[in-house]
């Protein structure tokens, strides 16, 4: 089982909700204004600077164990779809109460971005099949075998 990065995972959430209740009482309401935000945010910030494995640890105030950078980005991965998908429950229970405006404007976003599925998709293999400088990967291939014999 892996526990690692558990302790991570929970100051991040307990940092980014006292952020988001310290922000709704700036603001004047009486509410958590994007704690769970800044708390992904936090998360996903320390695992881009610190939760790196491999290279040179220069740039890096210290260096993670192997196992805990493994476990931290576990819980990234399992962090961020979690609490999304609470919140998108509370967020549609209060769009279903609200009228059909809400509702409507939540169909049409899901499906614009059902629709942009292969858009992304043929720019993403488009952008992985080229390699320094705009050459193709066979290019790069090609270059690499002739300088290694």
């Amino acid at each position: 089982m892996v526990v690692y990065g558990v302790a991570l995972l929970s100051v991040c959430m307990l940092l980014g909700l006292y952020l988001g209740n310290i922000l709704g009482e700036l603001l004047g309401v009486k509410a958590n204004i994007g704690g769970v935000g800044i708390a992904i945010l936090l998360l996903v910030t320390f695992i881009h600077f610190y939760g790196r494995r491999g290279g040179s640890s220069g740039d890096r105030p210290f260096k993670l164990h192997n196992d805990t950078a493994i476990g931290i980005s576990f819980w990234s991965a399992m962090y961020i779809p979690i609490i999304v998908a609470m919140t998108a429950k509370q967020n549609v229970l209060a769009a279903v109460s609200a009228g059909p405006v809400a509702l409507v404007a939540g169909v049409l976003s899901v499906a614009a971005s059902f629709a942009l599925i292969p858009v992304l998709t043929r720019w993403g293999q488009s952008v992985a099949n080229k390699g320094s400088f705009g050459e193709s990967s066979e290019t790069v291939s090609n270059k690499q075998e002739r300088e290694n014999s």
